[in-house]
């Protein structure tokens, strides 16, 4: 595979309360390669953002074999304030924040492909959003 398309959301019920994370990830021709939600501990919405990047990089890191050694990952994030941090338009003032994006550096740093992040509109991030919904209505 030349690109990723991966597209990450994550919500929580309350802010804090129960959490979870979705991730959708397609080839370079919008092929379905894998989809997936699931829960995590009680969080904020932020924390639950920056955790589906986390698990969407561990799977790139578990799965690296399969992509060519020029490929290209593109994230797509509905967080503005996510996504800017990532990308590092905005400074990272919580301390849980600045210790997930340090963990999102050091995935980032293990796959060592060019990875680029953009914010898109929640309608454009319907499917990893329908992941999420369905984590916390199995659960909650």
């Amino acid at each position: 595979m030349n690109a990723l398309n991966i597209f990450t959301d994550g919500g929580a019920r309350g802010n804090p309360g129960p959490a979870a994370i979705g991730v959708y990830i397609s080839d370079e021709k919008n092929k379905k390669i894998a989809g997936f939600g699931r829960t995590i501990e009680i969080s904020t919405n932020n924390v639950a953002e920056y955790k589906a990047v986390i698990e969407a990089l561990d799977w790139i890191i578990e799965n690296k074999k399969a992509l060519a050694e020029n490929a290209k990952i593109h994230f797509f994030l509905d967080s503005r304030l996510v996504c800017s941090q990532i990308i590092g338009i905005f400074k990272v003032k919580n301390v849980a924040l600045k210790d997930l994006l340090l963990d999102v550096r050091d995935r980032e740093g293990q796959i060592c492909l060019p990875m680029f992040y953009k914010h898109i509109p929640r309608e454009q991030n319907a499917i990893a959003d329908a992941f999420v919904n369905e984590a916390l209505d199995n659960t909650t």
